[in-house]
């Protein structure tokens, strides 16, 4: 496979002295960084900052991370660094630890010498990517032009050949070369196009665009534990509601949610979702913890209610119908996004209490409050409510319960139980033989 087709430079930033405090604050640079490079050039290397750290460097934002590129096999950077590790098999890159901070360095690829060689799945996705090549090639070898621009924090040279400053400036993600030959090429590409979108807030470029809508089911074609990995990284960085936006809008949701795009059309999963997202958002936002537990748990809750009526109407009891829905909903989104046990088994706790929720008499709320789910599954009903559920005033009634007195809860209890007994149908009254006597008589 050859060099995708190649944007034109920047604007005649393709190779210049810039000032570090115009463009790049010198002082946002991660230290650990600085000394990688410093070493790889000492020892006869060409090494640079390179990715999304240069992107968000741009942006004036803090960079979460470094990456760097270069000419070194993963091999003699192992030699050059004792604190580091050689990873991953479908491209092999080194780790270079410091600490708590990890420094990403990965050697220039090159161009495959085929399209569809072994390297390749039928579909053109990159199985082995352990091709290594020029800086040119490299740069070309790249997913989107804005995370393609090179820095070198020694000689504060900056290279941008494929014109990535120039759409940073115009708020544009733009693949380099064609969108369409791209994304075969690895389709997470699109699940990161989106990811840019919602975190940045940039345009996709319109064949980009295109091409994700025609492409979207070459998901499918992604181990469900990378994807997992992915889902991740879309739902649970702070900007979860714009990235679910963007995967309804381009076609996405569906190829990963298959169960819960279909559910949309009969109930309230999508406002649902949405809620779900938007208080992980905010949580986020104040720095309180998050679970991909409880986004699943929105995701997959009327899937699992509707395959749970179905198992009573085949003559389920309610507990087993409830059991049985849960391992079957689950066990089918697995197929598309891996879910770890550490997750999936707080997910069903979440959902099976909220068939305890409504037993608000004797000693069941307390027990229910003193499970470790609770808080959990309290937030889950309260959103329920908001997405259009009718619970009787469920949520409300325990607002107040945890904060009531002992005295108080012994009313609500009461009263509670009280509405229950009323609500029971009695049993219709025998009418005696000589009544139906009578009646014919």
């Amino acid at each position: 496979m050859g060099l995708p087709d190649q944007p034109q430079p920047n604007d005649g930033l393709t190779k210049s002295k810039m000032n570090a405090l115009s463009s790049i604050e010198e002082s946002a640079i991660s230290v650990n960084a600085s000394k990688v490079i410093s070493r790889l050039q000492e020892n006869g290397y060409q090494a640079y900052l390179v990715g999304g750290c240069i992107r968000d460097l741009l942006l004036r934002k803090t960079p979460k991370d470094f990456d760097i590129a270069t000419d070194a096999t993963p091999e003699e950077v192992r030699e050059l660094f004792r604190n580091s590790r050689i990873i991953g098999k479908r491209f092999r890159i080194v780790h270079v630890r410091f600490g708590r901070e990890i420094i990403e360095v990965t050697t220039f690829r090159g161009p495959h010498a085929e399209e569809y060689d072994e390297n390749h799945s039928d579909a053109g996705m990159t199985l082995n990517d352990n091709v290594y090549g020029t800086f040119e090639e490299d740069v070309f070898r790249r997913d989107f032009t804005m995370n393609a621009i090179y820095f070198d924090p020694q000689g504060k040279d900056m290279i941008d050949l494929a014109g990535g400053t120039a759409d940073i400036e115009n708020q544009m993600i733009r693949t380099i070369g064609n969108p369409a030959g791209r994304l075969r090429e690895d389709p997470v590409r699109m699940l990161r196009a989106i990811r840019f979108q919602a975190k940045l807030g940039f345009a996709l470029e319109s064949d980009l665009k295109s091409s994700i809508g025609s492409l979207g089911h070459l998901i499918q074609d992604v181990p469900a534990a990378r994807l997992f990995e992915e889902v991740l990284k879309l739902f649970l960085s702070g900007y979860g509601t714009a990235a679910f936006e963007s995967m309804m809008e381009n076609g996405m949701y569906g190829w990963l949610f298959p169960d819960s795009k279909r559910s949309m059309e009969s109930n309230a999963t999508e406002e649902l979702v949405r809620l779900a997202l938007n208080s992980t958002d905010q949580r986020i936002e104040k720095r309180m913890p998050v679970t991909p537990a409880f986004i699943y748990a929105a995701v997959l809750w009327y899937p699992f209610v509707e395959e749970k009526e179905r198992l009573e109407q085949a003559g389920e009891i309610n507990h087993a119908a409830a059991n049985e829905a849960a391992n079957n909903v689950i066990s089918k989104q697995q197929l598309f996004t891996s879910i770890p046990k550490r997750f999936s088994g707080p997910m069903r706790e979440i959902w099976f209490l909220q068939s305890r929720l409504p037993a608000r008499f004797g000693q069941k709320p307390d027990r229910t409050m003193d499970h470790k789910r609770f808080r959990a599954a309290y937030d889950f009903l309260l959103l329920r409510e908001l997405a259009g559920e009718q619970t009787e005033q469920l949520g409300e009634w325990w607002t107040e319960y945890q904060e009531a007195t002992d005295e108080r809860k012994l009313d609500m209890k009461q009263a509670s139980n009280n509405g229950r007994q009323r609500k029971r149908k009695r049993k219709p009254r025998k009418k005696s033989s000589s009544n139906d006597n009578d009646l014919l008589n």
